[in-house]
């Protein structure tokens, strides 16, 4: 039986996640892309690629450039750079949500977009 893959419904590009795991961890950077089960993230990750001498890059050099990390070691956090865990609910329209608690309140993060199988 093959097994599907499907992004996360709580991360995405744009968001500010926090690594909870690996070289990395406690530090915090935005989405910039998601492949799959993995994200990158602007500034974590960064690894160098050794670059040959070509016709657009005459003298050849050193490129840095950010790695996937899987998104069970991130965690999506607020402006102020408190890790933040998701919960879903239903609104009134019966059309799920994100909210999180803080200090027993709980604040709407943004509405889940249905993915299409």
């Amino acid at each position: 039986m093959e097994q599907r893959k499907r992004e996360s419904k709580k991360i995405r590009k744009g968001d500010k996640v926090m690594a909870i795991a690996g070289n990395e961890r406690g530090q915090v950077g935005q989405v910039l892309r998601i492949i799959v089960d993995k994200a990158v993230v602007q500034g974590l990750n960064v690894r160098k690629k050794h670059l040959k001498p070509s016709q657009a890059n005459p003298r050849g050099g050193i490129v840095d450039f950010e790695r996937p990390i899987h998104i069970s070691n991130l965690r999506v956090c607020t402006e102020d750079n408190n890790p933040i865990k998701l919960k879903i609910r239903f609104d009134s329209k019966g059309e799920r949500e994100l909210y999180y608690k803080i200090d027993g309140q709980e604040v709407l993060y943004r509405p889940v977009k249905t993915q299409k199988a």
